[in-house]
C-alpha cells in the first residue's frame, strides 16, 4: 500500500500545527487558546450557544492563569467570559466582564510598536529582498494595519457592552487575516478577531 497516498487527518495537521508554533517560540498555551478561541466562536457561528459557551469559559480560565494582564488575548477572554454570562442570562455579571476587557483593551494601543514581528515568508527572493530592505517602511505600514484592527475591536467591545450591533466583523475575517507566521502580529490578531459576537 502506497503510504504517500493517504490523505493526511485533522489530529496529523494539529500536531504539525503544534510543532510549528513550538519551533516558533509560542507555548503550548498560546495554541491551546487559539484553538479554543476558534472553536467557541465556530459553535457561535453555528448556532451552538451551549458549546460556545462552554469553549468561551474554558479558554477565559486558561488566559486567567497563562497570560500577563497586559496581553490583548486577556482583554479578549475577558470579553468572550462576558458573552458566556449574557449567553446564561447573566447580564449583571456580563455587563461587569465587558467593562473589564475594556479597561484592559486600553493599554493594547501603546503595545503595538513593540511587536515582535518576523520576515514574512514570501514567494519569491524578491519579496524577501524587498522586505529586507525596505524593512522601516514595512514596519510602519504594518503598525498602522494593526492599528486599525486594535481601534476596530475597541468599537465593538464598546457595541458590545451595551447590546448594540457591532460595526465590524470580527470571526468571519480571522480565517483570511490569521498569519502563518507564529509571531506577536498573530497573538493580537487573534485578540482582535476571536471575540464572540452574537448573531442577531
Amino acid at each position: 500500500m502506497n503510504m504517500s497516498a493517504q490523505p493526511i487527518s485533522v489530529s496529523d495537521k494539529r500536531v504539525t500545527a503544534m510543532r510549528a508554533a513550538l519551533n516558533a517560540g509560542w507555548r503550548r498555551r498560546d495554541v491551546i487558546w487559539e484553538r479554543w478561541q476558534e472553536a467557541a466562536n465556530r459553535a457561535l457561528a453555528e448556532g451552538r450557544g451551549r458549546a460556545a459557551r462552554w469553549g468561551f469559559i474554558r479558554a477565559g480560565w486558561l488566559a486567567r492563569l497563562g497570560f500577563a494582564q497586559s496581553d490583548p488575548r486577556r482583554a479578549a477572554s475577558e470579553a468572550n467570559l462576558a458573552l458566556a454570562a449574557r449567553l446564561a442570562g447573566r447580564e449583571p455579571r456580563a455587563r461587569r466582564l465587558y467593562a473589564r476587557a475594556r479597561t484592559l483593551w486600553a493599554g493594547v494601543p501603546e503595545q503595538i510598536a513593540g511587536l515582535e514581528v518576523k520576515p514574512r515568508s514570501r514567494s519569491s527572493l524578491f519579496h524577501l529582498r524587498m522586505e529586507a530592505r525596505h524593512r522601516e517602511t514595512f514596519r510602519a505600514n504594518l503598525d498602522t494595519r494593526l492599528g486599525r484592527f486594535v481601534a476596530e475591536t475597541d468599537e465593538a467591545l464598546a457595541a458590545l457592552a451595551e447590546s448594540q450591533p457591532v460595526p465590524h466583523r470580527l470571526y468571519p475575517r480571522w480565517k483570511g487575516e490569521k498569519p502563518a507566521i507564529h509571531d506577536d502580529t498573530r497573538k493580537l490578531l487573534a485578540a482582535c478577531l476571536l471575540i464572540g459576537v452574537p448573531s442577531d
